[in-house]
């Protein structure tokens, strides 16, 4: 008798939880490294850095990095929307925001896109819509509502720069009809250096940073940052997709927010108490019947 296969779920699922830790654990890290390095500056280092990489790997697998002429428009555009937007944006909101504040905005994502598609493509939401789109911003009042809405300008700044990052990858998945003609690994390098790459050009023009500022915590952080969330996490989401259901992999990417909410209050001190579970659930409960729409579509979320 031959021994049975292994169920390829069962690895597409660990594949996922080694994506979650790592894009999860990448929220707390980024908040520190912000005491040493500013916010567009640092990612973009880490993203150029990782892009090399992903090339290196993607031509090791036999991916070509060449992009046809034709494609370099959309390219350039899903780079702006994926990475520049949504990473540039998500990390400045941090240096004003919470943890919990600035993941749960960011991770309404998929609540803009089922929006954005109504004028953009003629999608009329559906009651499920309509009930994703109460329960996230039922979740997102809760986790306000402590706070009397005495915002001052640079927790407004922070609110504006996490919704920025979550409307514009939103808009980017919608608009984004025709695929890229590239390879999945080649395509993240590409959109990874492209969106980066801007962030340390901006970082040293407004930022200023001091070079050699870096702890060797901050230096560890950084090597983190590279490898984890934007190298290995990346390899082991698209290694995940091939053994899982589309929806059930980007279901089940709503744990990233959950781990990093949960390791700012075990690393950072952040404030994790029952107001804050109620907005996770109520807004990660409304994202989920967000997700199940077919043209609610996922990239990178590092």
């Amino acid at each position: 008798m031959s021994p049975r296969s292994p169920d390829p779920r069962f690895a597409g699922f660990l594949l996922l939880a080694i994506t979650i830790l790592g894009w999860g654990l990448n929220w707390p890290a980024v908040k520190v490294l912000l005491h040493e390095w500013p916010p567009l500056f640092s990612r973009g280092v880490a993203g150029v850095a990782a892009a090399v990489l992903l090339a290196v790997i993607a031509r090791g697998r036999g991916e070509s990095l060449h992009v046809p002429a034709k494609a370099l428009p959309r390219l350039a555009f899903a780079a702006f929307t994926n990475v520049f937007a949504w990473m540039g944006f998500g990390t400045v909101a941090m240096k004003y925001l919470p943890i919990s504040e600035a993941a749960l905005l960011a991770y309404t994502m998929p609540i803009w896109t089922m929006l954005l598609a109504w004028p953009v493509l003629g999608e009329r939401p559906t009651l499920r819509g309509v009930a994703a789109l109460v329960l996230a911003f039922a979740g997102l009042a809760v986790l306000f509502s402590g706070q009397s809405f005495a915002f001052d300008q640079g927790k407004l700044m922070g609110i504006a720069m996490a919704l920025g990052a979550a409307v514009l990858f939103a808009f980017g998945s919608v608009t984004a009809r025709a695929p890229i003609p590239l390879k999945p690994i080649a395509l993240v390098a590409w959109q990874v250096g492209l969106g980066c790459l801007p962030m340390i050009f901006i970082g040293l023009l407004i930022e200023h940073p001091d070079l050699g500022a870096l702890s060797p915590r901050g230096w560890a952080l950084m090597v983190y940052m590279t490898l984890g969330p934007m190298a290995i996490a990346y390899l082991t989401w698209f290694a995940a997709l091939r053994r899982l259901q589309p929806a059930a992999a980007t279901t089940g990417s709503l744990g990233v927010p959950i781990v990093g909410v949960c390791a700012g209050a075990l690393f950072l001190g952040d404030p994790f108490g029952v107001r804050e579970v109620a907005a996770l659930v109520l807004t990660l409960a409304g994202v989920a019947l967000a997700l199940q729409k077919p043209s609610a579509r996922t990239s990178g979320q590092a």
